[in-house]
């Protein structure tokens, strides 16, 4: 199993995870506002490289 694919099940766990303990209201806001969060952290070159590359290159 790939790195990528860990991730995303691990995310998938986490997701059902707060859909089950909290209100549904307040695991999208978990689930939104904490990679919404890290972006707004990042440096102002480091979201301009983010935007330029592709998907596929953000695993590298």
């Amino acid at each position: 199993m790939s790195n990528r694919a860990k991730v995303a099940v691990g995310g998938v766990a986490v997701g059902i995870a707060l859909l089950w303990l909290l209100p549904f209201w307040a695991a999208l806001l978990v689930m939104v506002g904490v990679p919404a969060g890290a972006y707004l952290l990042l440096d102002e070159s480091q979201r301009r490289r983010l935007r330029r590359v592709s998907r596929k290159e953000l695993g590298r």
